[in-house]
């Protein structure tokens, strides 16, 4: 092989890359805070007392988790738009990632919860504490508190899902490559400087998760037990 790297090429588009990096942050960071909300909000209708809502939920769950995401994009997208609902393309990506990593986050929550000793719940009633209280202090912190590396690597897999929504010409980091590759015809050079990039963020995002974790869960931090 006979391949010249020419990285100079692409300096020129060094700001489109930074404007790609830019909006795969905020997709991610939008699309996890309004997934956290849906996946808690999933977990515990999941655990319910009308059969009703458990269905609706769990109908909801099993389809995402059991269909791809460039089909629920695409769905969104393309299938929503010939009914006659048109959205940005930063809406719909967004949109479907929150849908996407809500399911996931409920799953991951719920398994949390389902960890919660009833001794715990029993405790709690017998002192007085509301139901809100109940499952604030006693099952959704702790649940939260031991599933937490899971969410975020599901938080950081979705970032890396971003560059699915390049098909819909989403113009995140994925998105802008491919355009960049287009006019330098340097595949190869704009594809490994969009990995380390992608490294990059998710560096920082775990930086980020790990910063939250120090100040919401006091507990872990004082005993010294790994976030």
């Amino acid at each position: 092989m006979n391949y010249q790297f020419d990285f100079e090429a692409l300096l020129p588009y060094w700001q489109s890359f930074l404007q790609g990096a830019t909006t795969t942050i905020q997709m991610t960071v939008v699309a996890v805070a309004i997934g956290l909300v849906i996946g808690v909000l999933c977990a515990i209708a999941r655990r319910s007392a009308y059969p009703w809502l458990r269905l609706i939920v769990g109908i909801y769950i099993e389809i995402v988790r059991n269909t791809p995401f460039i089909v629920q994009i695409f769905f969104i997208f393309f299938g929503l738009s010939s009914m006659g609902i048109t959205m940005p393309v930063f809406f719909a990506s967004v949109f479907a990632m929150v849908i996407n990593v809500g399911a996931y986050t409920a799953e991951i929550v719920r398994a949390g919860m389902e960890a919660v000793h009833p001794s715990q719940i029993e405790a709690a009633e017998a002192l007085g504490l509301s139901r809100f209280q109940i499952y604030r202090d006693i099952i959704l912190m702790p649940s939260i508190e031991r599933v937490y590396p899971a969410l975020t690597s599901q938080f950081i897999l979705m970032m890396l899902s971003t560059s699915i929504t390049s098909q819909i010409s989403a113009e995140e980091l994925t998105g802008v490559a491919n355009n960049i590759q287009s006019y330098t015809f340097r595949s190869f050079e704009t594809y490994i400087v969009i990995a380390l990039i992608y490294l990059a963020i998710t560096y920082l995002l775990r930086a980020g998760f790990h910063a939250i974790a120090l100040a919401i869960f006091p507990r872990r931090r004082r005993l010294g037990t790994p976030l």
